[in-house]
């Protein structure tokens, strides 16, 4: 089976705590609800990709524990591939510690567990080449980072999709120019492109469009999303919905844009499908509650299939 997106990334066990606020140094809050759920950013679209009737892998690490075992048994009842699973047999399954206040906006702690263990030779090229799409993430350390460059050198012929986040956009721009010239669509947030490169949202992603991305696609919060490929330039608006929960907002996103791009939409249609997953992922608590099958977003009359 060829698959049409295999994603790359860490895999984690999110634990969201809602709480009355984000309490800051020397303050106290207290919690409302705590919710434990399967997670990763790179995890996150792979399930959006695959309830949207698409074929998914997934390249990463977990150990032979309790968390392990469950974000594996939830791939496999999402139709997810988890044949590029790394299981280790030491070490802990990565983990989240995720704060929601009553407004969705959020504060995350990451444990990385094995997931920072994950090396280049782990990784199975031929799984990886067997895709239209290879899809990555950030991970906290540097070993699983040069895997996933040292995987792209070997792997010339797949296109690449990179959402950054916060943790590699810290990295700066030297550091990922060799993930950014491969990429055929990146998704920075706002916050990723001054980061990285100092400027505004557009004159930030021509920049990235100079390192070699084909197309950037820089996700504004409430204000929507902006897309370049440099030819064409769209600021496309969100779909109006209630905020209950940010969370993998971004991810359900980038599962919508992708999917546009494979079902070959138009740059703008591509930013209003991954509007709208991104909208169905912020009506409920937690990365992917509120992700939606194909048969929702039909209901939607925004986008024709």
């Amino acid at each position: 089976m060829r698959f049409n997106v295999v994603c790359f990334g860490a895999l984690n066990m999110d634990k969201l705590h809602r709480v009355n606020r984000i309490a800051r140094e020397d303050e106290e809050s207290f919690i409302i609800d705590l919710k434990e759920r399967p997670g990763g950013s790179a995890a996150n679209t792979a399930v959006g990709l695959a309830r949207l009737g698409l074929r998914v892998g997934f390249i990463g690490k977990v150990a032979e524990d309790r968390e392990g075992r469950l974000l594996l048994k939830d791939f496999r009842d999402e139709e997810v591939d988890t044949t590029g699973v790394v299981v280790s047999k030491q070490g802990r399954s990565g983990g989240v510690m995720g704060y929601v206040d009553r407004k969705g906006e959020r504060a995350l702690y990451v444990d990385p567990g094995v997931n920072d263990s994950l090396e280049s030779g782990e990784i199975n090229l031929e799984y990886a080449k067997n895709t239209e799409f290879l899809h990555l993430t950030s991970f906290v350390a540097d070993t699983p980072f040069h895997a996933q460059k040292d995987s792209l050198e070997n792997l010339p012929d797949v296109k690449v999709s990179f959402d950054p986040g916060e943790l590699y956009a810290r990295r700066g721009l030297d550091s990922l120019k060799p993930l950014i010239r491969r990429s055929y669509v990146m998704f920075p947030n706002e916050h990723e492109v001054r980061l990285l490169t100092g400027r505004s949202y557009k004159k930030g992603s021509e920049v990235l469009l100079n390192e070699g991305a084909r197309i950037v696609v820089a996700t504004l919060g409430r204000r929507g999303c902006y897309i370049t490929n440099g030819g064409e330039n769209h600021l496309v608006e969100p779909s109006e919905v209630e905020v209950v929960d940010t969370t993998g907002a971004g991810d359900a996103f980038c599962a919508g844009f992708l999917y546009g791009l494979i079902k070959g939409r138009g740059l703008r249609d591509c930013g209003r499908m991954g509007n709208l997953v991104a909208s169905c992922c912020l009506r409920e608590v937690g990365a992917r509650e509120g992700l939606p099958k194909i048969s929702t977003l039909e209901k939607h009359r925004q986008l024709q299939y």
